[in-house]
């Protein structure tokens, strides 16, 4: 289990300097400063200086603070690299398109930092077992608009077509013990159709979700946090439990259901994380 959450992960453009001092207040769990796809060509090198002293300003609390670097083959990857993979203000550099272990490979040559993978190609998730072994990693990230333009899928409330995709990478990172956070949801203004997307993510078993929008935020933390009625289960499990084992008793009965050791470690996580998202907001 990870060690903190990851409910909420905001995108922001590392060239929006009203954006980067705007996130000291919001609340998002992790925060996934953008030097890809949200900086145009021609601002590039600007963005890395606009964020770097905004980093260096500090102000991010406990938020999570992950750099977004272009890719190595691109003109501005390397030069991202250099300046992120050793600034003591980032917590872990996330690496776009990963297709296979080499990309990552490539990377840990240059920073000891922890990795993140951006998961977008039909290839990166048919090697999504590998990529989520490699020591460096931390998480990935599933980026589903750039997966549906690659299979020229369409789409679909339920995410039919990128179903496949979705739980190779939820079984690659549960294997490994990796965070794994669901792609965006493109209509921020739609809150009833994020509620629902974030629903699916949390039932198949993502930590959170990436977003486009602090006004995003709320529903995505209210979605992939434990719900009261979970943790007043939890609770009544763990106690259940331990007057079944204290009377000799293997298992429990708790609302007519079984309850044995597995669906104990499961209440714990739940407690578990309820204490860490606590300890965040603090």
């Amino acid at each position: 289990m990870t060690a903190r959450p990851y409910r909420s992960v905001l995108y922001i453009p590392g060239s929006n300097a009203r954006a980067l001092d705007k996130a000291r207040g919001l609340a998002a769990d992790a925060i996934i400063f953008d030097l890809e796809d949200a900086v145009a060509p021609d601002e590039k090198a600007a963005a890395r200086d606009v964020l770097r002293a905004a980093l260096a300003a500090g102000g991010y609390g406990k938020r999570a603070r992950i750099v977004r670097i272009n890719g190595l083959d691109t003109p501005w990857g390397a030069d991202d690299l250099a300046v992120f993979g050793s600034d003591p203000a980032v917590e872990a550099v996330l690496i776009p398109k990963v297709n296979r272990v080499a990309d990552l490979d490539a990377v840990t040559v240059q920073t000891a930092k922890p990795l993140w993978a951006m998961m977008e190609t039909a290839l990166g998730m048919l090697n999504a077992g590998e990529i989520a072994a490699h020591p460096s990693l931390e998480g990935l990230v599933v980026g589903t608009n750039d997966l549906a333009k690659e299979l020229g899928s369409r789409h679909r409330a339920d995410r039919l077509a990128l179903q496949a995709g979705l739980g190779l990478c939820v079984l690659a990172a549960k294997a490994h013990g990796r965070v794994i956070v669901d792609g965006v949801y493109n209509a921020f203004k739609d809150a009833a159709g994020l509620e629902v997307e974030c629903g699916q993510g949390r039932d198949m078993g993502f930590d959170g979700k990436t977003l486009i929008h602090p006004s995003q935020l709320e529903i995505a933390n209210a979605a992939f946090a434990p719900s009261e009625a979970e943790m007043d289960l939890a609770k009544r499990q763990i106690a259940a439990h331990r007057a079944a084992l204290a009377a000799g008793q293997g298992v429990a009965v708790v609302d007519g259901k079984i309850v044995e050791n597995l669906h104990i470690v499961t209440a714990q996580a739940v407690l578990g994380k309820a204490q860490m998202i606590a300890a965040l907001s603090q």
